[in-house]
């Protein structure tokens, strides 16, 4: 398990993460969501070792990850800007990585990389951006850590190779019992991957829940009623997030299960009421606007 604690990170006068407090297990696939800024990138680089926070801990398996080699070489960080040898190929970086990470296989790297439209000979400099992704990818598949961490690991690759990602990374967990955290502004794609997701704001989780707890959280509904009840009458009785009247048809966004929001509307003797479940974009956008964050300036 990776485990922090009463985390603060700060780089002069900002602090990255403040007070954050979360628990990675194995056996799962978690992902990592929040506004641009909110501490993702950091956390990861904490989790891999590769800062110290200025307060709490950082642990792998109960081992502080930071200049701790035992720890680290159980977790590998493939980072949005990878880092290689001058003039490395991908060769030469596999067999730097093998001698660092005791779990690397050079069987499953010849396979991996025959997956991949990468010459193992070429000089990684001269890969664009989207190809050297793939080649820590590449390695970090190979090296076979209890815990991978991919930080937007999925940018620049094509649907295809996205797809054989996806079905190595499950593959990976059931096989081997591994965890991985993955950042990613793509909301849909984690929500077809993920088991947990922890949603980070200004350096503090908000939440971390399993995914489809979290969406039986929220429902959408849509009802058509004559003559509409009164909206201020409805949130006395529900927690009701969004609520939009066109005509007879209501829409609204609400926080609790679907049974109950749908009793409640039944004594209002709908025409018709319907309940459908949040995507996870749905309840990211939700979630962020209740706390007075403008959506609108996130990426997806």
């Amino acid at each position: 398990m990776i485990e922090a604690r009463s985390v603060v990170m700060r780089f002069e006068d900002i602090t990255a993460l403040d007070s954050f407090s979360a628990e990675i297990h194995r056996g799962s696939i978690y992902g990592l969501i929040g506004s641009n800024g909110s501490g993702k990138s950091t956390l990861l680089r904490l989790m891999a070792g590769v800062y110290r926070p200025d307060e709490g801990t950082v642990t792998v398996d109960t081992l502080p990850v930071f200049e701790n080699e035992e720890a680290k070489s159980r977790v590998f960080f493939v980072s949005d800007d990878f880092y290689y040898f001058p003039q490395a190929t991908l060769d030469e970086m596999a067999a730097f990585y093998r001698g660092f990470y005791p779990s690397f296989s050079m069987e499953r790297y010849r396979q991996i990389a025959a997956m991949f439209p990468i010459d193992p000979g070429r000089k990684i400099q001269t890969f664009s951006k989207g190809m050297q992704r793939q080649v820590a990818l590449i390695l970090g598949l190979a090296a076979q850590t209890d815990y991978l961490l991919l930080d937007e690991a999925f940018d620049g690759l094509d649907p295809i190779l996205r797809t054989a990602l996806r079905r190595i990374l499950a593959d990976d967990v059931a096989r081997r019992n591994i965890a991985v955290v993955i950042t990613s502004h793509n909301l849909r794609e984690l929500e077809d991957m993920c088991d947990q997701v922890g949603l980070i704001h200004r350096g503090a989780i908000l939440f971390q829940r399993e995914i489809d707890e979290l969406k039986l959280g929220f429902c959408k509904v849509q009802a058509a009623f004559r003559p509409l009840p009164d909206p201020e009458r409805l949130r006395e009785q529900l927690d009701i997030l969004q609520l939009e009247t066109r005509g007879s048809l209501m829409h609204m966004v609400v926080r609790g299960g679907s049974s109950q929001v749908l009793s409640v509307l039944e004594s209002y003797g709908p025409l018709f009421a319907e309940s459908l479940p949040l995507t996870l974009e749905e309840v990211f956008i939700n979630e962020m606007e209740a706390i007075g964050y403008d959506y609108n300036n996130v990426l997806f």
